[in-house]
């Protein structure tokens, strides 16, 4: 075998469609546009779901300009109804619009509690400012035995700071 022989073998492999199904892929092959040689995979699943001829059948019903979009169609949902045999790409959707209900209830909370903390704010700020200072009935007295300079408590000898000792 020379090496045009191998140059021409290696052109023209045979798509995804054609290996799974063990048949010859030509130029006038349906289904080797969608499904190139690297995406055997695809394939598979989609082969697994609706079947060959199925397909066949889909994406000669589809207008030319569209049969990519729906090949990617059938692509997703084969991928979800083999993970999830019952539902497909619904019970995707679902599931995501079931998460996006509980965020939402979640930012209206949150929300909430962000108006409910403006208000207190707003609130602290008229009472500081109105000159009813919150602060107007703290007073020191320093003639209180408990302001003398004497430390009521002492710290230990051996530096251990953790532990404070009532004199």
């Amino acid at each position: 075998m020379g090496f045009h022989d191998e140059t021409k073998a290696r052109i023209h492999q045979p798509c995804a469609a054609c290996r799974i199904l063990r048949r010859r892929c030509d130029n006038k092959c349906l289904l080797a546009p969608y499904f190139p040689t690297h995406e055997l995979e695809n394939f598979v699943g989609v082969h697994r779901v609706f079947g060959a001829s199925n397909v066949i059948k889909m994406i000669q019903m589809v207008e030319e300009t569209k049969r990519e979009d729906a090949v990617k169609a059938m692509v997703y949902e084969a991928t979800a109804r083999l993970r999830d045999p019952v539902y497909g790409s619904a019970g995707c959707i679902y599931h995501l619009q079931k998460m996006i209900q509980e965020l939402n209830e979640q930012l209206e909370l949150i929300k909430t509690r962000v108006s409910e903390l403006q208000q207190q704010k707003d609130q602290l700020l008229n009472i500081n400012s109105v000159g009813n200072n919150i602060f107007d009935d703290f007073s020191i007295d320093f003639d209180h035995p408990m302001a003398s300079d004497d430390p009521i408590f002492e710290f230990p000898e051996d530096g251990d700071c953790h532990w404070l000792y009532y004199k």
